[in-house]
């Protein structure tokens, strides 16, 4: 029996994983900043970028070897959510492969645009998008900014140094 199956191609063909430098001088520009503009320039530069979203397979059925070890039967691949002691949920994402493992060099990296992670990370119950968790320059997204993120909008920098949402045109027969 031949099964055909095939994989969608990836608006990434072409990315080697490498972070962007002017995301990360962004990212690291906003860390530690009393200026919120430095916070907004680094979700503006994420959202013209891709993130790395993390996928790490979960056992879901256990075996055991003929020496009585545990193996995994079934795995499924899974995004990575944190949890807070409060029951809050946080989704991982990751500018580059360098920052995705040194946090785990297990995890594989899923390339997706900013709206992508943010939509994800709501469907999946988190209040918030982790940036670089484990370094070089960590960033948390949340709130507002992640729920207009997730809703598919994209923040940009205007020329008079504002900020301002990015709102795709719908067609009018949606």
């Amino acid at each position: 029996m031949h099964s055909e199956r095939s994989l969608a191609e990836s608006a990434f063909g072409d990315d080697d994983g490498t972070a962007t430098p002017a995301t990360r001088s962004a990212l690291a520009a906003a860390v530690g900043s009393a200026d919120p503009q430095d916070y907004l320039r680094a979700v503006a530069a994420l959202c013209l970028d891709r993130v790395l979203v993390p996928v790490v397979a979960t056992a879901t059925r256990l075996g055991e070897t003929v020496g009585g070890l545990s193996s995994d039967k079934e795995a499924e691949m899974s995004v990575v959510l944190l949890q807070a002691a409060d029951g809050r949920r946080a989704m991982l994402a990751f500018t580059g492969t360098d920052a995705l493992q040194a946090w785990d060099d297990t995890a594989r990296p899923v390339p997706v645009t900013m709206d992508i992670a943010a939509s994800s990370a709501q469907a999946d119950g988190a209040v918030a998008l982790l940036v670089d968790f484990a370094g070089p320059h960590p960033l948390v997204i949340d709130g507002d900014i992640l729920a207009q993120l997730a809703a598919g909008h994209r923040l940009a920098e205007l020329p008079d140094h504002q900020f301002g949402w990015v709102v795709a045109q719908r067609d009018a027969e949606e």
